[in-house]
């Protein structure tokens, strides 16, 4: 992997995982400095919005596995686990029989009810936006869909009433449907995420249900500018390429065993936190991250404890696009990417299913702290009759059918019309 930067996909593994928090519904964008509603904190979690914290951390977990393992030889890699959690989270409220069944192992929600599931969004997103003052922490969930399309009012009101999601009927013929839709993500991204949806809009495409993330944190103790030096990077095939490297001295929560090298560092109040894994010197950067399962990470995490070090991080600023269908096929949800998925909570009548998952993200890094955005994607496309156009050279036969008589048979080069 390219300077290959695991720790900075874990800056928002680490936003998931760090404060005890999962993902939760939005408050279109809500602020974590400025929203009035009441103060929740990690501390006073439900028994089952922890067990949805620590489902959703487990999918981040083997969300990232599966990508790394996908794309071995890629760059850098940045996902947010959060924003494709809640997007499959509100399409999962359309979803029956063994497809609901599926997208819930791979969710890792088994035990869980649809319910139980709903509430804890809910209630887990005050949480994440009052978790700390001094960070900009904002989600917002939309759902679009096709004029005329039979919604179910149910699957409708779930998703306004738990992910507080914008809902809108549009006609996606529009030349200005996909500008449209894209600016809502931009806005909600604060412009690091413009467009996610292709343009035009494909005729069999029915519905986008679409998360944003957006977070902007200072270092609790930020690298002084006039410390960053230029100096080099090591690539996997031990040749160098410059980069500006930040460093700072102080006592930070680390750790170190025979694999890696880790330190957690706090943004602002110290609730969010970017936790960085630096492979050993004869450690491949992807022999480790195939170690990140639900019992290391709590082990590692549990095993973090002040000390003073020396620090030095790379200052780095990148854009990641990934289509996530393989990825989540191989986790187990492949019967809701496909023809014969059960949506039937979703629309009324038409046979659809997810044509795909789409995830962009954005990440920087520098001496005062971190700016990341995420936009996940789910597409919706209904079944449609085999496209057959004859606008090609073919042949046709006029026949008797009961007695099978051949009447006459041709051959069309050119369909002229004289």
């Amino acid at each position: 992997m390219k300077r290959g930067t695991i720790y900075s996909m874990l800056a928002m593994l680490a936003l998931l995982c760090g404060m005890a928090a999962a993902p939760g519904c939005s408050r279109k964008g809500a602020d974590s400095s400025t929203t009035d509603e009441p103060r929740r904190m990690p501390a006073n979690l439900k028994a089952s919005e922890k067990q949805l914290c620590e489902s959703s951390a487990g999918f981040g977990l083997r969300l990232f596995r599966e990508i790394v393992d996908a794309e071995p030889n890629s760059s850098n890699i940045f996902i947010s686990p959060l924003s494709a959690s809640m997007a499959l989270g509100m399409t999962l409220n359309g979803a029956g029989g063994e497809t609901r069944d599926s997208m819930q192992s791979t969710l890792q929600l088994t035990g869980l009810t649809l319910p139980e599931i709903n509430e804890s969004y809910q209630g887990l997103i005050d949480v994440l936006i009052h978790a700390d003052d001094d960070v900009k922490f904002q989600i917002a969930n939309s759902i679009w869909y096709r004029e005329g399309l039979p919604v179910m009012t149910e699957f409708i009101d779930l998703n306004k009433t738990f992910f507080d999601a914008l809902v809108t009927e549009m006609n996606f013929n529009d030349t200005a449907a996909a500008d449209i839709i894209n600016a809502w993500v931009n806005d909600n991204t604060l412009g690091k995420i413009p467009t996610i949806v292709q343009k035009p809009i494909n005729w069999d495409i029915v519905m986008f249900l679409i998360n944003a993330v957006y977070f902007k944190g200072a270092w609790t103790s930020e690298f002084d500018e006039e410390l960053t030096r230029d100096t080099l990077f090591t690539l996997t095939d031990n040749s160098k390429v410059p980069c500006c490297m930040m460093y700072q001295e102080g006592n930070f929560a680390s750790y170190h065993n025979d694999l890696f090298d880790v330190v957690d560092l706090p943004y602002g109040g110290g609730s969010f936190r970017m936790t960085l894994f630096l492979p050993g010197p004869e450690i491949d950067v992807n022999e480790l991250a195939a170690q990140f399962t639900d019992a290391n990470w709590a082990e590692w995490i549990g095993n973090l404890e002040e000390k003073h070090i020396n620090l030095g991080l790379p200052r780095f600023k990148f854009d990641y696009k990934i289509k996530l269908n393989d990825v989540l096929e191989a986790m187990g949800m492949g019967i809701a990417l496909s023809p014969g998925a059960d949506f039937s909570n979703m629309i009324e009548g038409d046979e659809v299913w997810i044509d795909k998952v789409l995830q962009k993200a954005f990440i920087e890094v520098n001496e005062e702290g971190t700016e990341a955005a995420a936009a996940t994607v789910v597409v919706v496309v209904v079944s449609i009759p085999p496209n057959v156009n004859f606008d090609r050279p073919f042949i046709f036969v006029i026949r008797e059918n009961v007695s099978g008589a051949i009447l006459f048979m041709g051959r069309v080069m050119e369909p002229v019309y004289n």
